[in-house]
């Protein structure tokens, strides 16, 4: 059984699909390769290692070497999840800029991210494009977790359409969209500090006024960041850094 343990230090966390119930685990394939030709792993060296869904493993480096990292396990502990819970509605940028958008969200402590065809999209995830875009995203969500040691992976949904998006604003304790023409700033919000708080980040060419007005009907409330006009990419993770200021980096 697992029990809640220390915040995460400065010890490197690799996931695995799966955490046995084991006193040692390997950390083979990609993972283990990092850890031994990247990081340089030696034995005694500390490590965390975790399923992606909270439960980490605390140990000991024993060997490092062509299979892989060997861990001796000294504690288990689950990291509960985090409240509010962070929704990112994101529209779909194009080129790399949307993995870049998973990157700086997951660094910043997205907790859900969804991909969202605005009708102003330059890119277009056609029907045989959704699981490869999908898939894409994911991979980003998982090395940024990695990077920034966070034990619970963010979901990457499946990609929502504008209808199914105000059916998440509506259920949302707060819901925000971010507009460069609204006049309330995002600071003066009262953040809720548990549920669940969405944040819409329109695609490059701006949200169409028919979105803006769905959204309002739906219950969420436009809000700027600041003078400067983000780059769609960017703009999430500025607003959930935002957020976090008055609920979790206290």
């Amino acid at each position: 059984m697992s029990t809640p343990g220390p915040e995460l230090d400065g010890a490197p966390l690799f996931l695995l699909d799966e955490l046995p119930e084991t006193e040692e685990l390997l950390v083979a394939g990609p993972e283990g390769r990092h850890a031994v030709e990247v990081l340089r792993l030696q034995p005694g060296e500390r490590v965390h290692v975790g399923d992606g869904r909270g439960i980490l493993a605390e140990g000991d480096v024993v060997a490092a070497g062509p299979e892989g990292l060997r861990v001796a396990v000294r504690a288990r502990f689950e990291v509960p999840e985090p409240d509010p819970e962070f929704v990112l509605v994101q529209a779909l940028p194009k080129g790399d800029r949307g993995p870049l958008a998973v990157d700086l969200a997951t660094e910043l402590g997205v907790d859900r991210i969804v991909p969202w065809q605005a009708s102003r999209c330059v890119t277009r995830w056609r029907d045989d494009r959704v699981g490869k875009g999908v898939a894409k995203w994911r991979a980003a969500a998982r090395a940024a977790s990695k990077q920034s040691r966070r034990p619970r992976l963010p979901e990457v949904t499946e990609p929502m359409t504008t209808r199914e998006v105000c059916g998440l604003l509506d259920d949302a304790d707060l819901a925000v969209v971010l507009h460069e023409q609204a006049r309330r700033p995002l600071a003066e919000l009262t953040v809720p500090q548990a549920g669940a708080v969405v944040i819409v980040v329109g695609p490059e060419g701006g949200l169409s006024d028919g979105e803006v007005v769905a959204f309002r009907a739906a219950g969420a409330e436009s809000v700027r960041l600041g003078p400067e006009v983000l780059r769609t990419s960017t703009a999430g993770a500025a607003a959930l850094a935002a957020l976090s200021i008055t609920t979790r980096w206290k």
